[in-house]
């Protein structure tokens, strides 16, 4: 990924999106913002228990940074889930409830959603112009949130999958994300060479690898230019929020991804 830096606010875009015109997307950090600790500084999270007012703050910070507004912006109450939702500009402003995708046609929309570990998921179809954007941890790569998505895209809006390009952004990395056999068995269960995606330490702990998991379900759904952003939020938790790095005590980054209006 490239990371990009504007007044003091940095954030990381994909290299297969960063020249599609009139395309807008954007990982965030932690950093940039003015939440205290512990969810210093960028936080957008509204639910972990941050001040209402600093988080407000932040949201618009990020939306400046991008040249967007908070009323072109349609997110989501996250649950973990596969639900997907195709939005318009009459969503523009709204939180959808109890889902974990978004996705839209719409100029002037923009979709953003919120992650600590998470794995972000970027969608683009590059023959019709078509974005998705989706959140998934263990329970959503379990649910295949990512081919939620492809199929939803297809059923709203006619889409080759062939047409779409990936991202999956920055989330817990197969170094760091130990789960117990129960997760490791849900994740198995949706690949068909989990190998890859699943292996047991030398100190019997199982490692899922969220970014291999999901590029295998999506290729399974017919996707076949993934770009994977390799950063370990875990690991790099001074630059990302990370639930499993600062003990389930964090704030949240934002993800966004939008169809800039004709000039």
């Amino acid at each position: 990924m490239i990371r990009r830096e504007k007044d003091g606010v940095p954030y990381y875009v994909f290299e297969a999106f960063d020249h599609q015109d009139g395309i807008m997307h954007a990982v965030f950090t932690r950093i940039g913002g003015i939440s205290r600790p512990p969810y210093q500084a960028l936080n957008v999270g509204r639910s972990v228990g941050d001040e209402l007012q600093a988080v407000n703050e932040n949201h618009r910070v990020a939306y400046k940074a991008l040249a967007v507004s908070d009323t072109d912006v349609v997110t989501a109450w996250q649950v973990h889930g596969s639900h997907v939702a195709a939005v318009g500009l009459s969503d523009a402003g709204t939180v959808v409830a109890e889902t974990d995708a978004l996705i839209t046609n719409q100029p002037g929309v923009t979709l953003m959603l919120r992650f600590a570990d998470c794995l972000p998921i970027f969608l683009y179809d590059r023959a019709k112009r078509i974005i998705g954007l989706g959140h998934a941890g263990w329970r959503g790569t379990s649910a295949k949130v990512g081919p939620q998505m492809v199929s939803a895209m297809i059923e709203h809006y006619a889409t080759d999958p062939v047409d779409l390009v990936a991202g999956l952004g920055p989330a817990i990395g197969p170094c760091c994300y130990v789960v117990g056999e129960d997760v490791a068995q849900a994740v198995k269960a949706t690949l068909h060479e989990y190998q890859d995606a699943i292996r047991r330490g030398g100190d019997g702990e199982f490692y899922v690898d969220l970014w291999e998991a999901n590029r295998q379900q999506l290729f399974d759904r017919g996707v076949r230019e993934v770009e994977i952003g390799s950063i370990c939020t875990s690991c790099h938790a001074g630059e990302f929020f990370s639930h499993r790095a600062d003990g389930g005590k964090t704030g949240r980054f934002g993800a966004l991804m939008g169809i800039r209006k004709p000039a």
